[in-house]
């Protein structure tokens, strides 16, 4: 029986599951977890590709001990410096002292930066190759993906393209390691998320590397966070395509915080006529309780956008400006968007909001709505003909 560390007769998985950090990056909510994917082939010399975050070092060393026993590790490819998958690298060369680095120019930039290591390196370019006996690695330089040293390792042999964070997403691997072992609902779910929240604002770049990688014939993606894919390859790799577009799907994403629920009572009426207008997914959003990695994900997901902010101290509401810092920063491509706001003596959240779409490219849908004390009739005509417009805007597109 194939073991469930073998993924092809040669090559191992040896990475490891993080149940314990709760926020990723410090800012992202891990509610599954995560892993930190590293990869063993063993051949005429062995190869380690990547590593993995340094608290989980110890369990990291036993597993790879328990393939090679005393046999040492040649080779060391680094796709992605980043240190939840470098982390371990220094403790990697005390136990294998002659272990090769192989990475490009920039790679071995921060390995001096980060770990003060300069000895035994392969500084390879593109399209270089490293035979290790039966395995060739062909080397595809793909920066800003999401740093600017990433790259990917395709095996010739087995097919099998390394990809560090590209086509990663949240979650441990419970038992198993390849997309078919798994219940894979929940990963497909952090896809998303993991792709909003790390690589969104580089979709140009992910296009580049998927044209430069479109020749390949590939059997598995092997990434740095999330299953193995094999069986839903072609999947992923449609979705990493249509979320570096920023192609979405119908539907609308309402965020909005309320201090005291007047501005939550106009997002009510604005989310109940967009219903009845015909629009079925509609997602809301009270940016007090919901954190920001999930609206991004969902603005990804969708193609319409409304935001709605009570003014604070003459300024938005704190945590929508938070998000539209976010928002912009990712660099997402049109969306229909529409907004409102309140206040109760001195007008400042619809403004500001205006100020920011000025600049985002988005597509202003209808008149921004401006409530002031409490929602009155003449507000919820206003919020509810905001909506209209919005769907109807939706159903001609």
């Amino acid at each position: 029986m194939k073991s469930n560390s073998l993924i092809t007769t040669t090559t191992h998985y040896v990475g490891v599951n993080d149940r314990k950090t709760e926020l990723f990056e410090g800012m992202w909510p891990l509610p599954y977890g995560i892993s930190y994917n590293s990869y063993l082939i063993v051949d005429e010399k062995v190869t380690l590709i990547e590593t993995v975050e340094i608290s989980c070092f110890e369990r990291y060393l036993k597993q790879i001990k328990r393939i090679l026993g005393d046999r040492p590790i040649d080779y060391l490819i680094i796709n992605h410096m980043e240190p939840d998958h470098s982390g371990s690298l220094a403790l990697i060369k005390q136990q294998y002292p002659e272990i090769t680095l192989v990475g490009n120019k920039r790679t071995f930039d921060m390995i001096e930066g980060f770990y003060g290591i300069k000895s035994k390196q392969l500084v390879i370019k593109e399209g270089d190759q490293l035979t290790t006996g039966t395995h060739t690695f062909q080397f595809y330089l793909t920066p800003m993906i999401h740093w600017p040293e990433t790259m990917m390792t395709y095996d010739i042999s087995t097919k099998t393209i390394f990809t560090g964070d590209a086509f990663g997403c949240y979650g441990t691997l419970d038992g198993g390691i390849i997309d078919e072992q798994l219940l894979i609902e929940k990963q497909w779910e952090e896809m998303t998320r993991y792709y909003a929240n790390i690589v969104g604002k580089y979709g140009k770049n992910v296009q580049q590397a998927l044209k430069k990688l479109a020749g390949l014939e590939l059997e598995y993606i092997c990434c740095t966070h999330g299953p193995v894919w094999h069986e839903l390859l072609n999947k992923v790799v449609a979705t990493y395509d249509k979320l570096s577009k920023y192609e979405a799907e119908e539907g609308v994403v309402i965020a909005y915080g309320s201090m005291y629920g007047n501005t939550e009572e106009m997002a009510e009426e604005i989310a109940n006529e967009l219903s009845a207008q015909g629009i079925r997914k509609i997602v809301m959003h009270n940016v007090s309780k919901s954190h920001p990695s999930y609206i991004l994900a969902d603005i990804f997901r969708y193609n319409g956008l409304i935001i709605g902010s009570p003014t604070y101290n003459n300024c938005l509401y704190p945590a929508i400006e938070e998000l539209l810092n976010k928002i912009k920063m990712r660099n997402i491509k049109p969306r229909y968007f529409a907004y409102f706001g309140s206040f109760s003596w001195a007008g400042a959240a619809v403004k500001r909001i205006g100020d920011f779409v000025e600049k985002s490219g988005f597509t202003v849908v209808g008149a921004p709505v401006e409530m002031k004390y409490a929602m009155h009739t003449e507000d919820m005509s206003k919020a509810r003909a905001l909506a209209i417009e919005m769907a109807k805007t939706m159903r001609k597109a």
